[in-house]
């Protein structure tokens, strides 16, 4: 049989460039295991910081070194993709963060006809969208954290009205609060206010990243995490925990190896457990995600609730990520799991509905 070629698609337009680099070298390596080796032939597709597309040589040159390269030396023309491009019969992209997962590659993928691994721009853009992704999650029944969204003109249009609406965050979120960019991701712009100082700061800073700025209220509890795999019949992971010394689980937190460990399986009760699954699968019927998803929670272990944090349509993605860890202990390991995103992205392209297995 004529191996399927796959162009895998990394890099991007966002902060978390090198993550990008990071996992697409894991699946890399992934599809050229013995198992998937006569199966998949991979085509590298670098995405420079400036947009523009590389092949060949240059992708793979970013793929085995693991080094972002340097932007154009002029102005690129985003319109002109390299002629490998045409050749591509599945994509597999691995574009964390804004122009990535947020629902615009994949509206240039449906573009193209061809088959690609993930959620399509509906699910990726609810996702990625903080404030969206809540509203989805109410309309399900999942129950949250308090929040009030927020736009940049309410911050910083009118010196009369800010105060007040500082005074209506205090009244109704309380400290410690959360302000975030709705549509950033990977903890980026986030912060943690516990004064009024804190949170005018906060929503100004959120406000220069983002148009739509979410705050969100503290909660002392447990960050929990599910894997889903599959599309319309998906599959829930065995749970696991995150736990940390710092603060909260920000962007240095998250990607400096030692600042936090992950226990596979969390150490929770087995109805716990059964529930976080169920409320996960929920969360990706919600927003109408695809292939892969990792769903996030917290557990308030003082009173039992489960409240969901939220959805990343296209998690981190090295050997050592929750969202291929999970699956590992739960009996899919890597090279494996990746075949299977490339079988549900097949499937779901082809439009038929048979029983999606995960073998």
């Amino acid at each position: 049989m004529a191996k399927l070629r796959v162009g895998l698609l990394f890099g991007g337009r966002s902060g978390e460039h090198e993550v990008s680099i990071s996992s697409a070298r894991a699946i890399a390596n992934a599809l050229s295991a013995e198992e998937n080796a006569d199966k998949y032939e991979i085509v590298p597709f670098y995405i420079q910081k400036d947009g523009f597309w590389q092949a060949g040589e240059v992708a793979q040159q970013v793929l085995d070194s693991g080094v972002a390269i340097e932007n154009s030396a002029v102005t690129p023309n985003l319109w002109q993709f390299p002629a490998q491009a045409s050749e591509i019969e599945l994509w597999f992209p691995i574009l964390h963060g804004p122009n990535g997962e947020d629902g615009t590659i994949q509206g240039l993928l449906s573009l193209m006809q061809v088959p690609f691994v993930g959620s399509g721009v509906l699910g990726s853009a609810t996702g990625m969208d903080k404030i969206g992704m809540k509203v989805a999650f109410a309309q399900a029944g999942l129950p949250q954290v308090k929040y009030q969204a927020l736009t940049r003109s309410q911050i910083w249009s009118n010196p009369c009205v800010f105060p007040k609406l500082c005074d209506q965050i205090e009244a109704e979120l309380g400290y410690p609060c959360f302000v975030k960019p709705a549509n950033l991701g990977s903890s980026v712009g986030i912060a943690k206010v516990r004064s009024r100082s804190e949170l005018e700061a906060a929503l100004d800073n959120a406000a220069s990243y983002d148009r739509r700025i979410i705050v969100e209220a503290g909660v002392v509890a447990r960050e929990v995490e599910c894997a889903v795999l599959g599309n319309d019949q998906a599959q829930a992971s065995i749970v696991g925990e995150i736990t940390f010394d710092s603060d909260f689980y920000d962007y240095e937190t998250k990607y400096t190896q030692g600042k936090a460990d992950l226990l596979i399986p969390a150490p929770l009760p087995e109805g716990i457990i059964q529930r976080i699954q169920e409320m996960a699968l929920l969360a990706f019927a919600a927003v109408d995600a695809a292939g892969l998803s990792r769903v996030d929670f917290f557990y308030v272990e003082a009173t039992g609730e489960i409240l969901i944090n939220e959805i990343n349509t296209l998690p981190g993605f090295t050997a050592t990520s929750m969202y291929p860890q999970l699956w590992a202990q739960t009996g899919i390991p890597f090279a494996k799991l990746v075949d299977q995103l490339i079988q549900f992205a097949l499937l779901r392209h082809s439009g038929e509905q048979p029983r999606e297995d995960i073998q």
